[in-house]
């Protein structure tokens, strides 16, 4: 059982405690990295000097007057040789060693003769001691949630998923290397604000007790990055975390990430080629390209111009359209009572300049040609409005200080946001936004 283990486990704790050693000291010795002493291996060995090494045991074999053991500190494995003879508090350490233990150890390299690059154990420092067994060794990460609702172990356990948010690392450096070579440069906007908006999605609301006001977790940056357009900034963009309380599936999750940009003098042709260029070296397949009215067409077969209730278009393209886009495809020329701040295409018409990026029926780009009309713009947020007050939840609310800003003249821009979990999962190949983000949102666990 469980619970008899870490009884055990915590009674090798006392006695360590016993033998006046702090199981959990505040200070670790300096140390090379077991990536480090194997890359340099034959040249440290030859030194004959002495080397501190540190890790988790994740191997341990006894043998009587001697036991072998194996550490990973994250950047490589090794292993470690400790006999009666040489090693210190020998017959202590062999024990209350277990498996999980964080350890620091001290000695010269060596090979064994089976040639396994090791090292002779003098001495040990004991850096953290595991009171639960790791679940290979035990119950195992039985299932699906388990391994996200224990992240920390899923990671341990597993190298392929450490390697996913290593690479995610990876990529969000990129993408920020790309866009300030671009010269665009990184802001922060508010998360807590007095009206949701920026998109069409049920925000999470909170109180601020010293102001005695309602606040909302943002559902998107956008009105607040415009109104740094209005100030006098070019180029921006802000890698953000947004909130929005819908449904969880495999495409949506209530908190996630989004990368959203500005880029004033251009519009949403421009700004189309600028993310395949942006996206190239994740997305290798050639992107499709279909207008709204067309992709509506062939896959819903109906005429957007034959629907009555415009409130409905959305869905209709949500069940009907978008499951059909599985190639790599670039939708353009939304209808305007979907888009409330994309700029109309000129020659009249409700079609706004706006596009979406989508694979495998998801989409991961929402940009547009920004609606910089301030009397356009308060029609379209009080007709959203209208919608929110007939019961609409996730209908975009009206922002009057917004609406101010942009009286002062916003210049002609285009904007987008990127979902980064979904390109994340779309990168490693899965079909979940749940394997690219490090602590998905799950029901809370009752414990005993």
């Amino acid at each position: 059982m469980l619970s008899d283990i870490r009884k055990e486990r915590l009674k090798k704790l006392e006695k360590i405690r016993e033998e006046g050693i702090d199981p959990y000291p505040a200070r670790v010795k300096a140390r090379i990295s077991l990536d480090e002493a194997s890359g340099r291996f034959n040249a440290l060995g030859r030194s004959k000097k002495k080397l501190y090494l540190a890790g988790r045991i994740v191997s341990l074999r006894d043998q009587g007057r001697l036991f072998f053991f194996d550490i990973d500190d994250g950047t490589g494995k090794m292993q470690v040789f400790a006999s009666r003879r040489e090693m210190k508090r020998f017959d202590l350490w062999k024990e209350t060693l277990d498996i999980g233990d964080f350890v620091g150890v001290k000695g010269m390299l060596f090979k064994t003769k089976s040639g396994e690059k090791s090292l002779r154990c003098t001495s040990l420092d004991m850096l953290a001691k595991s009171l639960r067994p790791l679940p290979d060794y035990w119950f195992g990460l039985k299932d699906v949630e388990g391994r996200f609702r224990r992240r920390y172990l899923d990671l341990l356990m597993n190298r392929e998923v450490k390697k996913t948010f290593e690479l995610r690392s990876s990529v969000l450096r990129k993408l920020r290397e790309f866009l300030w070579k671009e010269g665009f440069i990184e802001v922060e906007t508010p998360v807590l604000q007095p009206i949701p908006g920026g998109a069409t999605a049920r925000p999470f609301k909170t109180y601020h007790n010293a102001l005695g006001e309602e606040f909302y977790l943002r559902i998107a940056p956008e009105l607040y990055l415009k109104r740094l357009l209005v100030g006098g900034f070019n180029k921006i963009f802000e890698m953000s975390r947004v909130f929005r309380n819908e449904g969880i599936d495999k495409d949506h999750n209530p908190e996630f990430t989004m990368l959203e940009l500005y880029w004033t003098y251009q519009n949403y042709t421009g700004l189309i080629k600028f993310t395949e260029k942006l996206l190239k070296p994740y997305i290798k397949s050639s992107w499709k390209k279909i207008s709204y009215a067309e992709a509506f067409r062939k896959y819903a077969g109906r005429e957007l111009n034959g629907i009555k209730d415009k409130g409905s278009i959305d869905d209709i393209f949500k069940r009907k359209v978008l499951p059909a886009l599985k190639h790599p495809t670039i939708i353009y020329g939304h209808p305007k009572s979907i888009s409330p701040l994309s700029k109309l295409q000129s020659g009249g018409g409700d079609t706004t300049e706006r596009f979406q990026f989508i694979i495998d029926s998801v989409e991961i780009v929402n940009g547009f040609s920004e609606l910089n009309d301030p009397i356009d713009q308060r029609e379209r947020m009080e007709y959203q409005e209208k919608l929110f007050r007939k019961g609409n939840q996730e209908a975009a609310r009206i922002d009057k200080d917004f609406l101010e800003a942009l009286e002062y003249a916003m210049p002609p821009a285009a904007g987008l946001g990127i979902g980064i979990d979904r390109l994340i999962a779309i990168i490693i190949g899965r079909k979940s936004i749940k394997e690219s983000i490090l602590f998905p949102t799950l029901r809370t666990e009752k414990k005993d």
